[in-house]
């Protein structure tokens, strides 16, 4: 299984709609199912499930999705929600009034950027990494030549320092002698 490359961000507390392929015999249909995300699975890659439940007359039902199935046509982010757990199966025993949350609508506008968002932080991560590694290059070429012109010191300058050093010695010896006079 192929994992895809556009999908919404979707968390846990969110309301989606998930458009399923479904298969009756030599006819295919669409089926929305649209819930609330009580639990993100943490597999990696093709891996990734979400549990949606929804209230049909009075009875509680949960669906598991695999994010990256072929049967998924799409998913759409109805409202987000911010929840501080990760898996709230506390809805389960919910309902009415005391199963309302803060809810914020997502238009299908902001969907598309949110999408486009993530497809740009995607290149944007991937041109730092390759900007980075260029830099590292970069440094390791430069103190590489840095280091072969500290090594190729000619004798005349060797010659210069010493004179350097000898002279300093001598100022330094003269007003030491002016001192004790």
């Amino acid at each position: 299984m192929a994992v895809k490359r556009k999908l919404p961000e979707i968390r846990t507390g969110y309301t989606v709609r998930v458009h399923q392929r479904i298969k009756e015999g030599d006819k295919q249909r669409i089926q929305i199912f649209e819930g609330l995300v009580i639990k993100k699975s943490s597999g990696f890659g093709a891996d990734k499930t979400i549990t949606v439940r929804k209230v049909v007359g009075g009875i509680g039902v949960e669906k598991i999705f695999p994010l990256h199935s072929t049967n998924i046509e799409k998913i759409e982010v109805k409202k987000t929600s911010k929840v501080r757990q990760s898996r709230i199966y506390f809805m389960r025993e919910r309902f009415g009034k005391s199963a309302r949350m803060k809810d914020t609508l997502v238009s299908t506008k902001g969907q598309a950027e949110a999408m486009e968002a993530t497809e740009e932080e995607i290149q944007e991560a991937v041109e730092a990494a390759e900007a980075v590694e260029a830099e590292t290059t970069e440094t390791e070429e430069t103190t590489e030549t840095e280091e072969t012109t500290e090594t190729e010191e000619t004798p005349e300058e060797t010659v210069k320092a010493e004179e350097e050093v000898a002279e300093t010695e001598e100022v330094a010896e003269t007003e030491e002698e002016k001192k004790s006079e």
